[in-house]
């Protein structure tokens, strides 16, 4: 889920996304070390934002695509390179307020750095590095479960943000929220993993479980299909699930993903939605976009109307 709805700009096609539809903008391929996926950090005056972005070689010029702190994968509109100087530019999707994001820097050979602005507003200074591989291991070996919640309280929980209210509660071994409401931050943290998720969603609820705080499995009672919208089981601005798993409202659901790498298994109420698919990189609304690290379980209350009853996590050795 992303405020205020849950729009997605993005470019998909069986739930694969396809690079040559990604606006080129205007910029000739000098050279291929800007190519690839970097991780993005926005030092604003408040805090630090995660974002994400892609550019690709289409045919002799560069094409872009870019997440935000809030938001799906979309293509940038304008996108300018030359003798290591980087300009692009694209209009917001939920960020505030609304407007052109605009950034200029320059490509350093392992890192770019830069300023920006948001709509005219204060310029903020951005870093990125290169998205690392994350290979996987061809084998893991999986250790003991841990069950993140005990039915009985949140020991093994943080608020994302310190502050607003305490909109989580714990009754008859059920974990709930009420919107609107602080995402919820499990305080271990995690590499490789299966996770077993129980849960319940409201009718028309939408929520979201975030692997290693970064990638976004979206849980939603919703049954479309459409990329302009969003899927339940989907990975969120990035993968399709291959079908409709979802239960009514008010039942009770199972959600099991395996995380290793950056490759995802998700299976939804026993069907297999996404089959070991590669992550490109992280959604809208990630805890930060230091992809290398291990990372948390954060579960989205904003929303509202979403309930667990059982979440355990199996790392691997």
């Amino acid at each position: 889920m992303r405020p205020p709805a849950s729009s997605l700009g993005l470019v998909l096609a069986l739930g694969l996304l396809v690079l040559p539809a990604l606006i080129s903008g205007v910029a000739r391929a000098e050279g291929r070390g800007i190519l690839g996926r970097w991780d993005l950090t926005l030092h604003t005056a408040h805090r630090a934002l995660p974002a994400w972005f892609e550019i690709a070689d289409q045919g002799g010029t560069l094409g872009m695509r870019y997440v935000g702190w809030v938001g799906g994968a979309r293509p940038v509109s304008r996108l300018e390179y030359s003798d290591r100087q980087i300009r692009f530019s694209l209009p917001t999707q939920f960020e505030r307020p609304g407007g052109t994001l605009t950034f200029t820097g320059r490509f350093n050979g392992a890192w770019l750095e830069g300023e920006g602005s948001l709509g005219g507003g204060p310029a903020f200074r951005w870093t990125a590095v290169r998205s690392p591989g994350l290979a996987p291991r061809p084998r893991p070996r999986w250790g003991e479960p841990i069950a993140l919640f005990d039915g009985r309280d949140l020991d093994g929980w943080c608020r994302r943000h310190e502050g607003g209210e305490a909109c989580w509660g714990v009754e008859d071994g059920v974990l709930s929220s009420q919107a609107p409401c602080v995402d919820l931050v499990s305080r271990r943290r995690f590499r490789d993993f299966r996770l077993h998720v129980e849960f319940r969603l409201a009718e028309g609820a939408d929520s979201g479980i975030h692997l290693r705080g970064r990638y976004e499995i979206q849980l939603r009672d919703d049954n479309r299909m459409d990329p302009a919208e969003g899927w339940h089981a989907g990975l969120y601005g990035f993968i399709a699930p291959a079908s409709d798993a979802r239960r009514p409202a008010g039942e009770w659901q199972t959600c099991d993903a395996t995380l290793i790498g950056r490759r995802v298994t998700v299976v939804m109420n026993g069907v297999t939605v996404i089959d070991d698919q590669e992550i490109p990189g992280i959604t809208g609304d990630a805890l930060d976009s230091d992809e290398g690290a291990a990372g948390p379980i954060m579960l989205q209350g904003r929303a509202g109307g979403v309930s667990f009853r059982d979440i355990t996590v199996v790392p691997a050795r």
